[in-house]
């Protein structure tokens, strides 16, 4: 993952000090997690891995400690608390910097968290021979002026970018140009501080990927579109018990023992959804020790699945179910046994699959001392 060569005299500014109120989250966004990490690390990571150093991270006032537990084991990460903009937060980082001496510096907004080693080694490579240089894509869609709700005259796309950051600059060149900016609003980018200054930018390839975080649609990726989960059950027929599966009571000289009402079939994919979920199993939330499920309907359980499920913010794709018997013959209940799993789990008879097997009158299921059953379990994001 490390550049070749590392690169000395090159160090990094993140913009990290916004309150990222429209991501929805419930802290400002650049502390959010995203793909399992906070958002501000994920680029911090790439730039301590190029051998970046140091990197200065402007945060907001009073955030020293969320952003300490964000970063927490990146080597060289200092933090400046930013200012009321983003240039004033910018100038402040670059005169931490001012001691390092460092060569160049990138400047990069943390809410692009998917920068690439290959974006970082064309801004290097193109700093060589400028003092500014930033990455930039082109611009694919039609573009129109709008007077109000109208549509005005068509804009030229051909001469039009979209830019992206980090943006690199020789450092001594951009600190001037921050510390001259006159700019009475903020600027958009350092780029447009480093025109004002006279200095020329350099345009490189940026990156599709490098796409900047800022509603709070853009958090659902987090979570996987599709999760699955498998489950497997075991309980031995005695006589004198009900027999349960799958939601029907089947009649038969044995039924299933146990501390429920030993579903084998729905005990199966009740593990399979909470295992597609990260949420333990069975007896982690219906323990037997449990007096208050003796004798219960495993319904209860599978409709909590569902629950936990649907909190989670998922719902069941499909499901799979084997039931591994001697006896008795599952065809004939089968349909009854869709229906039912299917009203249970909220989803329609052809998105639950109900098969049977033996073993060939082979181990316990074989010798009829016991049915066994194996379920799988797809949940795609609501």
């Amino acid at each position: 993952m490390d550049l070749s060569p590392p690169l000395p005299g090159t160090a990094a500014v993140i913009v990290a000090a916004g309150l990222g109120l429209r991501a929805g989250q419930p802290l400002p966004k650049q502390f959010a997690m995203w793909r399992g990490k906070p958002v501000v690390r994920h680029s911090a990571e790439v730039l301590a891995a190029a051998g970046v150093a140091p990197i200065v991270v402007a945060i907001p006032e009073g955030a020293n400690r969320v952003a300490a537990e964000a970063l927490a084991g990146i080597a060289g990460v200092r933090f400046v608390t930013g200012g009321a903009t983003r240039q004033q937060s910018v100038r402040i980082a670059l005169e931490a910097l001012e001691l390092d001496g460092p060569a160049i510096v990138l400047i990069h907004d943390a809410a692009r968290p998917n920068l690439s080693q290959a974006v970082i080694g064309r801004l290097i490579a193109a700093l060589e021979r400028a003092e500014a240089v930033i990455p930039v894509l082109p611009v694919v869609d039609s573009l129109a002026h709008a007077d109000g709700a109208v549509m005005g005259a068509p804009a030229q796309r051909e001469h039009l970018r979209r830019v992206q950051t980090p943006q690199g600059f020789a450092f001594r060149a951009i600190l001037q140009a921050h510390r001259a900016w006159t700019g009475e609003a903020d600027a958009g980018d350092d780029a447009q501080v480093a025109q004002q200054a006279g200095i020329s930018v350099a345009l490189v390839e940026g990156d599709e990927a490098l796409h900047k975080l800022t509603f709070a649609g853009d958090f659902v990726p987090d979570r996987l579109p599709i999760r699955v989960g498998t489950g497997y059950d075991v309980h031995r027929l005695a006589a004198g018990e009900e027999l349960w599966l799958g939601g029907v009571r089947i009649e038969h000289s044995h039924g299933l023992s146990g501390h429920s009402d030993a579903d084998v079939a729905i005990h199966a994919l009740v593990d399979a959804i909470l295992g597609a979920i990260g949420a333990g199993d069975i007896g982690s939330h219906f323990p037997p020790s449990d007096a208050a499920w003796k004798g219960a309907s495993s319904d209860r359980f599978l409709i909590h699945a569902v629950h936990l499920a649907a909190q989670a913010g998922y719902r069941i794709g499909n499901v799979d179910l084997t039931i591994i018997c001697e006896a008795p013959k599952i065809g004939p209940h089968r349909e009854a046994m869709r229906s039912r799993l299917a009203e249970l789990l909220g989803t329609g008879p052809d998105a639950v699959s109900i098969k049977a097997t033996t073993t060939e009158r082979l181990g316990f299921t074989g010798r009829g001392e016991g049915i066994a059953a194996q379920a799988v379990a797809t949940l795609v994001i609501v």
